[in-house]
């Protein structure tokens, strides 16, 4: 496994991370997934406040109660579930965030937080608000560093430009190279690390998409006759030095500006493919070009 240094911090991350929302319901197996992945060199592991109420960050941070310190945990803040559960709200508050890291450190059986990061974020927040308040965190001790995740190119031109996070997640995949069009290049220029979700594509830039029971659905602006034709040319180009999915993380992986990508699993069997891309061979130049005159690039229509 290689590691990264995650922007201006100092925090080397494992290029291939665990994204933790698709962990399976049953806490044993989720605990073996987060463990193998541990076992196999991974060190960053992201989850939310948000998901399944919570629970999700109590089952991370029970798999890793006894090596916090080998561990660099990320999670998010700002949508706010309601009291009847019946769904949440967006508070980027300062106050709200003041009060809810303390609920994760709980949730996650830790004093510190290593990445805090805003879960979305529009441009109408009290930004300059928000910024303070993780700045505060940052020098009381509570948070290491910050970020957001966010794929809002208005949103993260300002975070940009006011704060000083080290971080942005978000969706990036052969399917959807919207970044490369304006934001990659812009974070890499400022030192800011990309971390990079949903780099298979809800497992469309996989193997599974030429079984033939599979019914293939569009994907953003692409049609599942343009996928499957593309999922096709890529079989041909990875085997055998890579299978198709880990074809899909080297290329995300492939720009300067990513850190580290975090595809999620549900099975021990995904999870062994996706490690699997931290000893697949990167992709070539020749390699980057060819999948690009595959696939049209799409742009943000909106948040401008």
């Amino acid at each position: 496994m290689k590691y990264r240094k995650l922007g201006p911090s100092d925090l080397y991350v494992s290029e291939i991370g665990l994204g933790c929302m698709s962990l399976p319901a049953d806490e044993a197996e989720a605990i073996r997934i987060l463990h193998a992945a541990f076992d196999a060199g991974v060190n960053f592991f992201d989850t939310a406040d948000l998901y399944q109420h919570g629970r999700n960050e109590e089952v991370v941070g029970r798999a890793f109660k006894d090596r916090r310190d080998k561990v660099i945990l990320a999670t998010k803040v700002g949508n706010r579930w309601r009291p009847d559960g019946s769904g949440w709200d967006w508070d980027p508050s300062k106050a709200y965030i003041k009060q809810a890291v303390y609920e994760s450190l709980r949730r996650l059986g830790t004093d510190y937080i290593d990445l805090y990061q805003l879960h979305g974020g529009t441009i109408d927040d009290p930004v300059d608000e928000t910024i303070e308040a993780f700045e505060e965190l940052k020098q009381a001790g509570v948070i290491r560093w910050y970020g957001i995740s966010s794929i809002r190119p208005n949103v993260i031109r300002t975070w940009v430009a006011k704060s000083r996070m080290v971080s942005v997640m978000m969706q990036y995949s052969i399917l959807d190279r919207r970044p490369e069009e304006e934001m990659l290049d812009l974070l890499a220029r400022h030192g800011i690390a990309v971390i990079a979700r949903g780099p298979v594509a809800r497992g469309l830039l996989s193997a599974r998409t030429l079984q033939p029971d599979v019914d293939v659905p569009a994907y953003l602006g692409h049609t599942p006759e343009e996928i499957l034709r593309l999922v096709e040319r890529l079989q041909g180009l990875t085997l055998p030095n890579r299978t198709l999915a880990q074809t899909a993380l080297r290329y995300a992986l492939a720009h300067p500006a990513v850190a580290t990508v975090i595809p999620g699993a549900s099975r021990i069997e995904q999870l062994q493919e996706n490690l699997g891309a931290a000893g697949a061979p990167e992709l070539t130049a020749e390699e980057l070009a060819q999948i690009r005159s595959w696939i049209k690039a799409e742009v943000y229509t909106q948040h401008r």
